[in-house]
């Protein structure tokens, strides 16, 4: 089901989402800012669930000052402004944990980090894959690391319901670990050094935070399956970097956006014949004809597969396909063969590596690479193992 995209407010699952450490305070402000006081000409965001992320120390504070009995500061604010059921309970505090599953006390080394950065990304991941879902992430507690590696994620699996802020407290309230959120009554709080203030005339305010949406530069296996802080970042990176194709014909495999991946040699043999038309500079092809052998194309695509392949003695399906030539079946079950996996390993970073047909009749096939762009030659880095598609490429 749509919904309006500048209403996150309008989705049924609304999360929010935020790092706290020892001042789980955040939670309360952040919550009486989006719901209660929203500012000037934005709509309220009421949070159906909220979730936190932070250390094992952070998770027992949260839990103490929020969620209990007494002071309950969370169910207070809740009554104090009659807001709706939110579903928040101690289950929905994530603990950060290491690489051996053991909670994280601290983040402190580079390990820490890199297991609080994936730890923070699978989440937003997670909640990003829901489509009846909007997600507001606040930055504004635990250490900076952790509002760091959370707002990145955002920004890296964000949607356009989706939001970003950090909440700001006036003095004297900023630094005061007994302040909670403005009450609706007269509510008098002691701050450092003995003063005391009343809660109810504390100031809040709400900063959003723009984000610049990488998730149509990540390729799919990203965006629904596991992938770690540093996966994420290089499929971005990948997206958008300037193209680049190197082929490794006796490897079969090519380097396309900085990824290396394996083809089929029926595959790899077309994207071959466009890719030296590229680097010579040579005009599009059109395609050979419907159920009409074409020599020619037969000619310069069995050129490719000798490289691949060597000489075609053990290539009897490929000779009686192609024995009077190719035909216009023969070139589009093979092109979109290469286009889906191509697609699949790239994500939205293929759209430079497809052959395109020109996008108007008379259909004219190319590879649209500038000649700087394409290159031949072994590569270095191991491929990944094939995929299913990519290891039953027989010649038909």
């Amino acid at each position: 089901m749509p919904y309006a995209r500048e209403h996150p407010g309008a989705y049924p699952r609304r999360v929010l989402l935020a790092v706290t450490g020892l001042s789980p305070q955040i939670v309360t402000e952040t919550l009486y800012a989006l719901a209660v006081a929203p500012a000037q000409g934005a709509s309220a965001f009421v949070p159906s669930e909220i979730h936190l992320i932070t250390t094992r120390s952070g998770a027992e504070k949260a839990r103490l000052a929020l969620l209990s009995d007494e002071p309950g500061w969370f169910h207070r604010l809740c009554r104090d402004y009659a807001l709706p059921p939110i579903d928040f309970a101690a289950g929905h505090i994530h603990v950060l944990t290491d690489a051996d599953g053991n909670p994280l006390e601290d983040i402190r080394s580079p390990d820490d980090n890199r297991c609080a950065a994936d730890g923070i990304t699978e989440l937003v991941r997670d909640f990003t894959a829901d489509p009846d879902c909007a997600l507001h992430v606040s930055i504004a507690g635990g250490r900076k690391t952790m509002g760091f590696f959370l707002g990145y994620a955002l920004s890296l699996y964000g949607r356009p319901q989706d939001r970003l802020s950090h909440v700001l407290v006036a003095e004297p309230f900023e630094a005061s670990s007994a302040f909670y959120y403005p009450t609706p009554a007269s509510h008098v709080i002691e701050l450092a050094g003995g003063r005391l203030a009343d809660a109810a005339s504390a100031q809040i305010t709400l900063a959003d935070l723009p984000i610049v949406s990488l998730r149509h530069g990540l390729p799919a296996a990203l965006l629904t399956g596991h992938a770690s802080y540093n996966e994420a970042v290089a499929g971005a990176r990948r997206a958008l970097a300037p193209p680049q194709l190197t082929i490794d014909l006796a490897g079969r495999r090519i380097r396309a956006a900085g990824k290396v991946f394996a083809l089929p040699p029926a595959e790899l043999a077309l994207l071959s014949v466009f890719a030296r038309r590229a680097l010579r500079g040579e005009a599009p092809l059109p395609a050979p004809p419907k159920d009409v052998p074409d020599a020619e194309w037969k000619k310069r695509y069995r050129i490719e597969l000798h490289w691949i392949d060597g000489p075609f003695r053990d290539h009897e399906k490929t000779e009686a396909a192609l024995k009077k030539g190719m035909d216009g079946g023969y070139f589009s079950a093979h092109l979109s063969k290469l286009r889906r996996i191509i697609e699949r390993q790239l994500g939205a970073a293929a759209t430079p590596y497809r052959i395109s047909d020109g996008g108007k009749r008379p259909r004219r096939y190319c590879l649209a690479l500038p000649p700087s762009a394409v290159g031949y030659g072994e590569i270095d880095a191991p491929p990944p193992a094939p995929t299913t598609e990519a290891t039953t490429g027989e010649h038909p």
